[in-house]
């Protein structure tokens, strides 16, 4: 079998990755079991580019897909994706949550039609009026760039996710045929929403805050970005640097966030390991891009700098040779597709 785990906007910085602030211990078990490549490159560092590139083998320049609107068919319409190819040799594949770009589904793909629960950006009637009243260049609503509510964990989408994952494994074990399944969390990606006991692992005053906030010497303007996303939110100023204060509290946001989307991957894994599907599943755990915290004043992905485009990979197969090591040479996502295959 194959649980395949997509992350959306996760940088490489669990403590299986070398990182020892955030806390990921879920992700820290998975790599226990398998292997961590510690430089692992997406193709492009925009979620649907980068993830039409994994799920397919193609590069960017072949799905002619750079952007956040194209779907990769319209250039390729006989494409076939890992979901494809593993369902055309016996699998059964379904797919719950974020694979493809939000918004995009692939029909071929799946053996049953894709799901994905729903669920409140935010848990507060503060934070939903301010949604309400303030939108983006395309209309979404934009509330704050962090929340942090004492509220259960499936109150938000990765909480019901996780559950409907581990139902689907108590389904799936039923089944004659083995089972690709894939899950995609929604966080750490903006708004840095999260309950408040993940918030609660981390000390404001010692999160630390880059203090360069311009680009490198010698780069080119070009090589950077306004970090519209994050700006859009409300309370972000709209131009200038991020003040310190505000810049700590979404980094801390961002910590919190990573970490709850972490103990719901562990409610996958322990419905994985009681249904006793353990020994006979490969387990691939990949982000779709890096996110830049600030560094260089820039905020979220979108450039070539190494924190945009360096994402965490971790693959972990039953009975391989020497669980629990880091892998230097390099990894490209646009090979995970034909190596898990």
């Amino acid at each position: 079998n194959a649980l395949f785990i997509a992350i959306d906007d996760l940088r490489p910085e669990a403590l299986a990755s070398g990182n020892d602030v955030i806390r990921t211990p879920t992700i820290d078990r998975i790599a226990a079991r398998g292997t961590t490549f510690d430089r692992a490159y997406c193709q492009q560092a925009v979620c649907s580019p980068s993830r039409s590139s994994l799920l397919t083998g193609r590069r960017p320049d072949a799905t002619r897909g750079w952007d956040l609107d194209t779907h990769f068919r319209t250039a390729l319409p006989d494409a076939v994706t890992i979901g494809q190819h593993f369902k055309s040799h016996g699998y059964f594949v379904q797919g719950i949550g974020k694979s493809f770009h939000g918004g995009f589904d692939d029909p071929p793909s799946w053996s049953t039609p894709w799901q994905s629960p729903k669920a409140p950006p935010y848990a507060t009637p503060a934070a939903l009026a301010a949604a309400a009243a303030n939108r983006d260049s395309k209309g979404r609503p934009r509330g704050p760039a962090c929340e942090a509510a004492d509220v259960p964990d499936d109150t938000f989408v990765d909480g019901k996710i996780a559950r409907l994952a581990a139902a689907t494994l108590a389904e799936l074990k039923k089944r004659d045929e083995p089972f690709f399944l894939a899950v995609g969390m929604a966080k750490p990606h903006l708004p840095f929403v999260a309950p408040k006991r993940y918030w609660d692992l981390y000390a404001p005053a010692t999160i630390y805050v880059p203090a360069r906030q311009t680009l490198p010497e010698a780069a080119p303007a070009f090589a950077g970005h306004t970090s519209g996303e994050l700006r859009s939110y409300a309370g972000i100023p709209q131009q200038g640097p991020i003040p310190a204060d505000l810049a700590r509290r979404l980094r801390h946001g961002y910590y919190a966030a990573t970490s709850y989307m972490d103990a719901q991957i562990g409610v996958i894994l322990d419905a994985l390991d009681r249904e006793g599907r353990a020994d006979d599943t490969v387990i691939v755990v990949w982000g779709d891009h890096g996110w830049q915290l600030g560094e260089h004043g820039l905020w979220h992905k979108h450039t070539n700098f190494e924190l945009a485009v360096r994402a965490p990979l971790v693959i972990a197969a039953p009975g391989q040779r020497a669980p629990g090591k880091h892998r230097l040479s390099l990894a490209a996502f646009v090979a995970v597709c034909p190596t898990l295959a």
